[in-house]
């Protein structure tokens, strides 16, 4: 009986140490996925219980993080696909590629402009347009651009092929794009050409 109490003990420090310090990323993902303290709340939860009754299948020295947020990420889909089955149609095709990245590429030694935008203007307006967007666009660009996984971690965390991610990417910035235009101009990130 000692021996289940001591492998009890071992497995929740072991998982109090490789998960419970990535609980912050996870709510703030699940916020940005929810849209609502409560719901993120819930979802957060209901992953950390989760990940503790499945942690005997977690391989220790792997991406904690990145297992964490695929349980997350599933919980969220499926709870998605089980109240709309009929995903929202988004037409992005008319949106020009580099629709808002185009105006702010002005200087050429800038590596990645849409990843600067974010990072310098992420205040309520640009919080509002991501949640904006449509569910399966939200979710990988958070993962990509709030999280910082790779499109391989993404397709892995979303249960996604490769090429869907990148695809979900293209349109969600496409979008997002769009979104922001008005706002960059507002905050004199872009000059209005029109």
């Amino acid at each position: 009986m000692a021996l289940g109490k001591e492998t009890i003990q071992l497995k929740r420090k072991s998982f109090e140490n490789e998960a419970l310090p990535h609980m912050d990323a996870l709510f703030r993902t699940a916020l940005r996925m929810t849209k609502n303290d409560k719901d993120a709340e819930d979802l957060v939860q209901e992953a950390i219980v989760k990940a503790y009754r499945f942690w005997d299948k977690f391989e220790p020295g792997s991406n904690c993080r990145a297992w964490l947020f695929k349980i997350m990420t599933n919980i969220f889909i499926n709870e998605y696909r089980s109240k709309s089955r009929s995903p929202v149609a988004v037409n992005v095709d008319e949106i020009d590629d580099n629709f808002l990245i185009g105006q702010l590429a002005s200087d050429v030694n800038m590596e990645d402009p849409e990843k600067q935008l974010f990072a310098k203007v992420f205040d309520d307006d640009v919080k509002k347009a991501i949640e904006n967007l449509p569910d399966d666009f939200r979710v990988v660009i958070i993962l990509s651009f709030l999280e910082g996984f790779s499109y391989q971690e993404i397709a892995e965390i979303a249960d996604l092929q490769l090429g869907t991610v990148k695809s979900r990417l293209h349109r969600g910035r496409k979008l997002l794009q769009k979104e922001l235009y008005d706002y960059a101009i507002k905050n004199g990130y872009i000059k209005d050409l029109k």
